[in-house]
């Protein structure tokens, strides 16, 4: 059995945000009935990323930043000097992630969190594609 819903992040500036809570209430509905199954993220752009990593992890920026620096020469810079930098970035990490449904309920490890990865200097909202798969 399937359900799905897309959703809409707020506006948010360059970083990594723990969203978690907000994912949970978007997909609640879906879930609640879930004895075992598997939820699918996927994020409609190619500038910002999801992934799953600690519930406090303030380091995983400035990594990023180390591995795929903006100072290189991109060519690609036709939305600013963030452009082509943020693309190869969520190449990096990726537009989807799964994570197991038991009995209703994400099941992520204690200490692990849905981070949205924004590459992007000026602040912009993201679509999320959520679907459940039971």
């Amino acid at each position: 059995m399937g359900w799905q819903t897309i959703f809409t992040l707020p506006q948010r500036s360059k970083g990594c945000h723990l969203i978690t809570d907000e994912v949970c209430a978007q997909i609640a509905p879906g879930i609640k009935d879930v004895k075992a199954g598997m939820l699918f993220l996927f994020i409609q752009h190619t500038s910002a990323a999801l992934t799953i990593n600690e519930n406090y992890d303030r380091d995983m920026d400035m990594a990023l930043d180390n591995i795929v620096p903006e100072s290189l020469n991109w060519m690609h810079t036709d939305e600013g000097p963030d452009d082509s930098v943020s693309h190869t970035k969520t190449s990096l990490i990726g537009a989807t992630i799964s994570i197991p449904i038991t009995d209703g309920r994400l099941n992520l490890g204690t200490w692990q969190g849905i981070y949205l990865t924004e590459f992007r200097h000026a602040p912009h909202s993201r679509r999320i594609v959520a679907t459940v798969l039971s």
